[in-house]
Formats: C-alpha cells, structure tokens, sequence
C-alpha cells in the first residue's frame, strides 16, 4: 500500500462522516496523543467520546478540565483543516493559523502573554531536565523564515528531510503553546504533501521521541528509528481499516 492511498482515503472519508475507518481512528489516535504527550488528561476513550458526541462521561470524583476538551475539540478540527491545505507549501501564515485554531476558546485565548494566533512574546525552553533552549522571541520570524525558505527550496523531500525540519522547528519554538502538536501535525501534513506514508508519534513513545530531538546533532538515527516506528505501527493500522475495494482496487501497489 503506498501514502497516496492512505492520503485519498482519509480525504474522502473526511466527506463521508462515517465511524469506524482510518479518518475516524486517525482522529481519535492524533488527537489522544498528541494532546497526552502535552499533558492532557483525557484517555483515549474519553478522547473518543468527545470526538463521536462532542460530550465526555467522567468516573465518579474524576475531574476534567475545560481546556482538555477544548483542545481535543480543536485537534480534530485542525487535522481537518491541515486535509483541507496538505497541498499548501509551508508558511508562516499556515502556521499561525493551525495555533489559531488548536488553542482557540482555551484560558490562553484570554491571557496576552500566550498571544495566541501569534508567535511568542515570552522566552521559552523544551523539558525540565535536559533543557532544549529555543529561539529568543525577537529571533523567532527571522529564524523560521530561514528554516522554511531552505526547506520550500528542497526539490525532493524524504522522509529524513521532514525529520529534520521538524527538529529544527521544535528548536524555534516559535508559539507561546502548542508548539509540538502543531510541529506534529506539519509533519503529517508533509508525509501526505510529499507521498510518504504519515505516521502518529504515541504517547507510549514519548521518551524516545523527547530523547530523539535531544540528540539528534550528535545521533540523528535514533529520532529517525522512532519515527520509522510509528510509521510502521500507522501502515498497519491502515492495512487493517481501510476497505476491501480500496484494497482490491490498487492490489498491485500494496507497498510502502
């Protein structure tokens, strides 16, 4: 099965609002773990709920957070946009408008130092233990300025390229919040751009993933191996869920 498969499939049953096939799943699953990576509270059922009722049934003394729905809400709205413009090349204006959209309606809506739908106003670091520094926030546009026109201006793009760009935009941390589950939903947005089979990083990965952008000047293979996992884990997901005609129809492409 090659990406433009997976691609077309989650783009027309994007359309169909049908449950149960790869653009369901894929909702629930991008926005449980990404959220949860970030500290999100729901679980995966939960997650599910809100997506299939826009409600969520908490256990007895639980208690959710507003936000926590509020963003689950968002995530799905966001992979939905990012379907709507996986064409699109790369912009600083695209990318404001995915934070737009992924934070809108939060308390950081209403709380100017999170300038939300803009780049950060605030200095900011990834990780307690093992720090990340990040773009000081007057360096931020001309930062991702350089990065985006240097990757716009790769004429073939694998997925070693995507790896990287996503390290080097993680390093700019160019948004007050939300900087990874935007950096992530660009990297899917760039498999399906490019035909490369897209890929969820799960929660249960989170240390090799945090550890893989650590060191990924001194060894990037070991990010890469955590996301050629994750790809691995996606395609069968896919293998499994999208339909037998769609199967039948390209039987003779069934590779990655």
């Amino acid at each position: 099965m090659n990406a433009e498969i997976i691609k077309n499939e989650l783009v027309e049953q994007k359309k169909s609002k049908f449950k149960g096939n790869i653009y369901h799943t894929t909702q629930v699953l991008f926005a449980y773990n990404s959220n949860k990576i970030e500290g999100s509270r729901l679980t995966e059922e939960q997650t599910e709920m809100i997506f299939e009722t826009r409600s969520v049934i908490a256990k007895e003394g639980e208690q959710i957070r507003a936000d926590d729905m509020i963003e689950a809400l968002n995530h799905f709205r966001l992979f939905d946009f990012m379907l709507d413009h996986y064409e699109e090349p790369l912009t600083k204006e695209l990318i404001l408008k995915m934070h737009k959209i992924l934070k809108r309606g939060t308390s950081d809506e209403y709380d100017p130092r999170y300038n939300v739908g803009g780049f950060k106003v605030l200095p900011n670091i990834i990780g307690i233990v093992n720090v990340i520094k990040t773009s000081a926030p007057e360096k931020v546009e001309k930062d991702l300025d350089s990065l985006l026109k240097i990757y716009e201006n790769q004429e073939k793009k694998t997925i070693d390229e995507l790896i990287d760009f996503h390290v080097r935009f993680e390093r700019i941390h160019p948004l007050s919040d939300g900087n990874g589950r935007v950096g992530r939903i660009l990297l899917f947005k760039e498999c399906l751009r490019n035909e490369i089979v897209p890929f969820v990083v799960l929660d249960q990965d989170k240390a090799f993933y945090l550890r893989g952008l650590r060191e990924y000047d001194r060894d990037p293979i070991y990010l890469k191996d955590t996301c050629l996992n994750e790809q691995d884990i996606y395609y069968s997901l896919c293998e499994k869920l999208l339909d037998y005609y769609i199967i039948t129809e390209y039987k003779d492409e069934l590779e990655i």
